[in-house]
């Protein structure tokens, strides 16, 4: 009986740990199509903190920052310098008003 059951068990940690890779792989590949879809403009930084998809909340706020054209390491953390905000934070502890105020704070010259 004991057998059986540490069979069964490390066959179901093997299926858990396949589904978390699959969810992990294709976490990865959306974020790397929408890292190409604000480099290439054809998503708005705006749109996508105003309403941040699921598989972005556990990614930091300045690695989004950074995806966006024009924007590298030292201009993304001059945003968040400026709205108050730590650099790891991720995408899904940003309140509705830290969104807020770093799309104002992007709209601001010289941001």
């Amino acid at each position: 009986m004991g057998a059986t059951m540490t069979a069964t068990t490390s066959s179901r940690r093997l299926e858990q740990r396949l589904e978390a890779l699959e969810r992990a792989n294709a976490i990865r590949t959306l974020r790397a199509q929408l890292k190409r879809d604000l480099k290439g403009g054809r998503k708005a930084i705006e749109d996508v903190l105003a309403q941040p998809p699921e598989y972005l909340t556990s990614a930091s706020i300045l690695d989004l920052l950074i995806w966006t054209p024009k924007r590298k390491r030292i201009k993304a953390n001059r945003v968040l310098r400026r709205c108050q905000i730590t650099p790891s934070r991720t995408v899904g502890a940003l309140t509705e008003r830290q969104r807020q105020i770093i799309i104002a704070e992007l709209h601001r010259p010289g941001s």
